[in-house]
């Protein structure tokens, strides 16, 4: 019988610190629903003290959630900030409470200017005061309580081994080693979780965690090597998100989990089958593009160019793919439909696609589609993922673009005119020059909502194949000091980046306040 391994999501908190994703509460749980079909066994659902915003979508996660998974919150140790924690978490019937201290030399000197023996202290304190509030509620015999040795990798292995016992024997049910800095290599960091386990007279009492950062491009590999010193929890993110250069991708760590059995012996819970579509979901939501040649969720990873691959495929296709494209949910450019493709045929597509759609939703994807089917003659899997997390994943609209017209060429000034219609009702009609037409329909935009931002990111890419393609746009725009993301899908590039502009500018529009700078912190 195979060990199994708890995978801890951190794409709501350590994802989410990543510059420019940014998520609303709303956008939060979408994410943590995704987290929860995927089947994440815990799912750290943000750093409750960090803003009134990061609170309530704690909050609301533990709440909507903590039945079907573990939520979890994050707090440094300080009272004030696991306090936060568990007045975010309380109701939920599956908590955890996460809390970190730095613990190595470079971090004592001069980040915490505090002596040894004062780490261990507020170690201990901080742990048992965290037992203490999750003991409240009579239902629960055993508080679960994470802690984090911050910067772990740079600790002396000593005292490292002394603030893992006593946070153990104050009641700490995991123990995390996080390599903060993606400093560690593979043997190193076997090496640290090796010396944990024979040198730790009780770390038979808690789970062993690995939070693995990939400032090198090793936090996988570290990850894993953790796992193969007999760690039994792997912190990860959906596509690798994370500040910096990111954190181990939850993706890489499952399928190699699960494609080397053999060697690791090791499984999850998680529904593969989700992978992509949660790659695809949380791309979406963050504006954080996968790059092609992505291991297991990139557009590339299950392409074969080369004329020898070709040939082996074939023959069969374990010569070049150690893995199915249908065990992560791979979806390609398959032909499905077509213009007379009817209700029952496009809702049967959907569904073998993974996507669930309420009757709503379904009928605004398939007025979409007919609209498409009029505009190309051939409509691919990708093109009905592109319609259905344009529809499924869009934000309140406050504008609508109802009609649009651009004109421009050489020796000519480029103008776009729009119509714009209010949630109210009101149609508004409006034109602008610019220094290019897609330039000229974004100042167009900022005219008549009222709302006025800097374009900090365009991008353009091909939803399928073929000259009469969708084109994907997605922007990113900075307004009041914030971040927003849009994307729009057209056979038109020009009404895409319309359509992508105006929705970020209308989660501009909506926002309510409640996010502030995370205080320093990233274990």
């Amino acid at each position: 019988m195979s060990d199994s391994i708890t995978i801890f999501d951190t794409t709501l908190r350590d994802g989410e610190q990543s510059p420019g994703c940014s998520m609303s509460v709303t956008e939060k749980l979408e994410v943590a629903k995704a987290l929860v079909d995927l089947g994440v066994d815990v799912i750290e659902a943000g750093f409750p003290i960090a803003s009134p915003g990061d609170f309530e979508a704690v909050q609301k996660i533990a709440r909507t959630f903590g039945s079907q998974t573990c939520i979890c919150g994050l707090a440094r140790c300080r009272p004030e900030d696991i306090d936060r924690a568990w007045d975010a978490l309380k109701e939920a019937e599956n908590v955890r409470i996460h809390i970190f201290l730095a613990t190595s030399a470079i971090h004592r000197e001069f980040k915490l200017k505090m002596a040894k023996e004062e780490i261990v202290r507020r170690a201990v304190e901080s742990v048992k005061q965290t037992c203490d509030l999750i003991s409240q509620r009579s239902d629960i015999q055993t508080p679960n309580v994470e802690f984090s040795p911050e910067d772990a990798a740079r600790t002396e292995p000593d005292f490292l081994c002394e603030v893992v016992e006593k946070a153990i024997a104050a009641g700490a049910t995991t123990v995390n080693i996080p390599d903060t800095v993606g400093y560690a290599t593979p043997s190193h960091y076997f090496k640290v979780i090796s010396h944990l386990k024979q040198n730790v007279p009780n770390i038979g009492q808690a789970v062993i965690s690995v939070h693995c950062h990939n400032d090198l491009g090793l936090a996988v590999a570290n990850s894993l090597a953790g796992v193969e010193a007999g760690a039994r929890q792997v912190e990860c993110t959906i596509n690798g998100l994370g500040e910096r250069a990111g954190n181990a991708a939850l993706e890489e760590i499952v399928m190699a989990l699960r494609t080397r059995q053999d060697y690791y012996g090791i499984s999850s819970r998680i529904n593969t089958p989700k992978l992509f579509p949660t790659s695809r979901l949380v791309s979406s939501i963050t504006g954080m593009k996968v790059q092609r040649n992505k291991a297991i969720v990139g557009q590339n990873a299950f392409a074969h160019e080369a004329g020898i691959h070709q040939h082996g495929m074939l023959q069969d296709r374990s010569t070049y793919e150690i893995m199915r494209p249908e065990d992560v949910g791979f979806i390609g450019t398959n032909l499905v439909l077509g213009k007379h493709s009817g209700r029952h045929a496009f809702r049967d597509r959907i569904q073998t696609l993974g996507y669930t759609l309420d009757d709503e939703t379904f009928q605004k994807v398939f007025d979409d589609f007919i609209v498409l089917a009029d505009k190309k003659k051939d409509i691919y899997d990708a093109d009905l993922v592109a319609l259905i997390e344009t529809r499924a994943h869009s934000v309140p609209e406050r504008w609508k673009l109802t009609k649009f017209h651009v004109f421009a060429g050489t020796g000519t000034i480029p103008t776009a005119t729009l119509e714009l219609t209010h949630e109210d009702g009101r149609k508004v009609q409006d034109a602008s020059t610019g220094d290019g037409p897609v330039d000229a329909a974004f100042q167009c935009l900022e005219r008549v909502t009222g709302v006025t931002a800097k374009l900090e990111q365009y991008n353009v890419r091909s939803v399928s194949s073929g000259q009469d393609a969708q084109g994907e746009v997605s922007v990113e725009i900075e307004c009041d000091g914030l971040t927003y993301h849009g994307k729009g899908v057209s056979t038109d590039i020009i009404e895409a980046s319309a359509r992508a502009y105006l929705q970020a500018l209308n989660k501009a529009a909506a926002h309510t306040g409640g996010r502030a700078m995370h205080p320093q912190h990233g274990v």
